[in-house]
């Protein structure tokens, strides 16, 4: 299952609680479309997606993301310019 960088959930939880306004709050991740995943903050799952928590972090994957997705670690960083970039590894 994916897992998510301490870094990660920090700002996972940043960017859903400045977004939504839900407990169910959280990053859905879908795709991959032409090699690349749609990124949005929710305010709840859609049947059928997995839920990863991680600290106050919920992520949402979409049925194909979670199978693309099920052996790698989300990590993030935010930009001088303030943007969020995400970048996938492969678990230990």
């Amino acid at each position: 299952m994916l897992t998510l960088t301490e870094n990660a959930s920090n700002i996972v939880s940043t960017i859903v609680d400045k977004q939504v306004q839900s407990d169910d709050g959280g990053l859905r991740i879908s795709g991959p479309n032409d090699g690349a995943f749609a990124i949005a903050a929710v305010a709840a799952g859609e049947p059928g997606d997995t839920v990863v928590e991680s600290g106050d972090a919920k992520v949402y994957l979409e049925g194909s993301a979670s199978a693309v997705l099920d052996d790698k670690v989300l990590d993030a960083q935010v930009t001088a310019d303030g943007d969020v970039q995400f970048q996938l590894a492969q678990q230990g």
